[in-house]
């Protein structure tokens, strides 16, 4: 007699027989021997493995972003929304991890870190090419911001070429021409690599899909989306700012920024300004 429910100590036994000796393991398929060895204080301070686990682990978060927003940006441009959608969706909790991971960084007092910060020399976040490359897909666009990797090749190629290439909202807006609705020409073809500026007309094309969601629904979607995502990167800004307040105060950034005052003024850019202010309007 046989059944499909085995008793679990009948499980349990023929997981003990199996023979793992030739076969991939968990660690190897993550790559863990590589990745768990990739923690190498400088400093003789414990704090250290926070500070450097912390932005490993963002490093990781955005890669994952980049493939994401990479691929809706190229299903948006293909007119394939529902998988866009999902990508997106998936960058706005992605984003959400960022957010909460401040929570963990802010456990590192003034003084701890203080004992760190003369060991990171000239190293910041600033000089994050994978963070560069998610604030270019998004539009906010400024050619001082390719300085930072210049020393490297690979890597500037890489964040020119999301400097470059329309963003998220310069395709959402060909979308809506393609679908007939009357984007102004200026935003349609222009040079990517300049800021996005805010268009009446873009905004009142915008109306038209909010005052009819059921006539446009999947363009009703894309503009929740995008809603979404900003309304995340905002939060997670917010958090990097009052985060580093409270670890370093108004001392200037490893990197040479300003710090506190230079974060605070990246908290008034807005990236899908029309979907925004739409909402005064309608």
């Amino acid at each position: 007699m046989t059944t499909d429910h085995k008793p679990e100590d009948i499980v349990r036994e023929e997981r003990a027989q199996l023979d793992f000796s030739q076969s991939m393991s968990y660690g190897d398929y993550l790559q863990l021997d590589a990745v768990l060895s990739a923690q190498k204080p400088l400093s003789p301070d414990h704090n250290e493995m926070l500070f450097i686990v912390q932005h490993q682990t963002s490093e990781l978060w955005m890669k994952l972003m980049l493939h994401e927003l990479g691929a809706a940006i190229d299903h948006i441009a293909r007119d394939e929304l529902p998988p866009a959608f999902k990508m997106l969706a998936r960058v706005s909790r992605i984003m959400e991890q960022l957010v909460h991971a401040w929570d963990v960084l802010a456990t590192m007092t003034p003084a701890e870190y203080s004992a760190i910060r003369p060991y990171l020399a000239s190293s910041s976040g600033f000089q994050s090419w994978q963070y560069r490359c998610i604030e270019f897909s998004l539009g906010n666009k400024n050619a001082a911001m390719l300085k930072p990797h210049q020393h490297s090749a690979e890597r500037l190629a890489q964040v020119r070429a999301a400097y470059e290439r329309p963003s998220l909202y310069d395709e959402a807006l060909r979308l809506l021409a393609r679908r007939g609705l009357p984007i102004p020409a200026t935003h349609l073809q222009r040079d990517w690599t300049q800021p996005y500026t805010a268009s009446d007309g873009v905004e009142q094309a915008w109306l038209v899909v909010y005052r009819d969601p059921q006539a446009h629904w999947d363009l009703y979607q894309l503009g929740e989306e995008l809603t979404d995502l900003e309304d995340a990167f905002r939060l997670w800004r917010f958090r990097h700012v009052t985060t580093v307040e409270r670890v370093i105060g108004f001392k200037r950034g490893t990197g040479g920024t300003g710090g506190v005052p230079y974060l605070r003024k990246m908290l008034d850019v807005v990236l899908f300004p029309e979907i925004w202010k739409l909402r005064t309007d309608l």
